[in-house]
């Protein structure tokens, strides 16, 4: 790690690449990254916040021997012959959960990953965000700019494929450098555990009752108003994927919860509450109406439980009143976990994740054992390195007094 002052890093290395928008260009990058040696760089940018969904509007990368490319995957929406060019070689992505979907819906996916982000939290590093990464560990400081940017933007303005270029311009020097840390400290191969799972992971399944993740929604306290915020959330869905506009976009989450909240009579009445005077929303206003008064319409039996469907325990905070034991059991198992991952310097997410946690000191497996405490962790997806570091000490604190 280096002291001095960092050195702001401006240009790529190699100068700006032209954007690959066809087939043509493409192939002449697929013949060079092919060529090229060692790992891959490789980021995406999308539109959140301004398009609907998390789809790519560039990918980026570098690879030695091949130099940095930007691909508009709305001129080359398939690209399933890229990740064939790249092959078994190791993609390097900074933060890969965020990225990797979207790679995905475009046909690319890794043979072998080094998470970067992952990487400075596995040696406990304070600040983890690539820029912050990239100026403790080599010394140079990048622009982040340009990361809220609408990418869905043609044509794309040059400072910002500047800012794109550079997200990969030192992507794998860093990952070089954080491997280094690891092997030093002895947690290379935690690393590589974890990246390992990463690539193995099946796609997450569809969220259940997405409608109840609409900010502000703890304030509706009935059925009937919970309907209300379905109904006008799914009418706003729809709306959006047809607009492919963000949904916050075309009516906010606060519209929704105010909604519910009055549960208007009359789209007259609608139109009196502060959102829905607007002149966006006055043209909409039928449709929202529609929503509400389908909502209302609804037979008991068909409106939506107060709390969602869950599958695991009650929320650790009702522990104490609930099941005082297992209370205990929580506050203990915590305890030393916390004090595990002090002796290591890394996060206690990062040790074993909370759910875990959670689920196993619940209901723990008969006897608790350092041995069925390690099966029902590893039943739930957890490391090797993580059982053995953490299944003798929640095993323990299941049995004390």
């Amino acid at each position: 790690m280096t002291e001095e002052t960092p050195v702001l890093l401006t240009e790529p290395r190699d100068g700006l690449p032209d954007v690959i928008e066809d087939d043509d260009a493409l192939q002449t990058a697929l013949e060079a990254v092919a060529a090229g040696h060692g790992p891959v760089a490789i980021d995406a940018e999308r539109a959140s916040g301004y398009r609907y969904g998390h789809r790519a509007y560039l990918v980026q990368l570098r690879r030695a021997g091949a130099g940095t490319f930007l691909i508009d995957p709305l001129g080359v929406p398939d690209l399933t012959a890229l990740g064939e060019a790249i092959g078994d070689a190791e993609w390097v992505l900074h933060a890969a959960s965020q990225d990797l979907p979207c790679l995905s819906d475009i046909g690319m996916w890794p043979a072998a990953l080094f998470d970067t982000e992952l990487a400075g939290r596995l040696l406990g590093l304070p600040r983890v965000g690539l820029g912050p990464l990239v100026e403790s560990v080599l010394g140079f400081h990048l622009e982040k700019g340009h990361s809220a940017a609408d990418w869905s933007t043609r044509p794309l303005p040059e400072a910002w494929l500047r800012y794109a270029a550079l997200d990969v311009e030192l992507l794998i020097e860093l990952r070089d450098a954080l491997e280094a840390q690891l092997r030093d400290s002895g947690k290379l191969e935690w690393a590589q555990e974890d990246f390992a799972a990463i690539v193995a992971a099946p796609p997450p399944e569809p969220r259940a009752d997405p409608w109840r993740r609409t900010s502000g929604v703890h304030r509706v306290r009935d059925r009937r108003g919970l309907a209300v915020v379905r109904q006008l959330w799914l009418e706003r869905d729809d709306l959006a994927r047809i607009r492919d506009i963000s949904p916050g976009r075309i009516l906010p989450d606060a519209a929704i919860v105010d909604a519910a909240l009055s549960q208007p009579a009359t789209a007259a009445d609608l139109a009196k509450l502060p959102v829905f005077k607007g002149r966006a929303q006055r043209r909409e206003l039928n449709r929202w109406f529609g929503a509400i008064a389908a909502a209302r319409a609804l037979e008991k039996e068909d409106l939506p439980p107060q709390t969602a469907r869950y599958d695991g325990p009650p929320p650790a905070r009702s522990w104490a009143s609930r099941e005082p034991e297992a209370a205990a059991r929580l506050a203990a198992a915590r305890n030393a976990l916390s004090e595990i991952a002090e002796q290591h310097s890394l996060p206690v997410e990062n040790l074993l994740t909370p759910d875990t946690l959670r689920r196993v000191v619940w209901n723990p497996p008969e006897p608790p054992t350092v041995e069925t405490v390690a099966a029902a962790f590893r039943e739930r997806g957890a490391r090797e390195w993580q059982i053995r570091l953490t299944a003798r000490a929640v095993a323990e604190a299941l049995t004390a007094p």
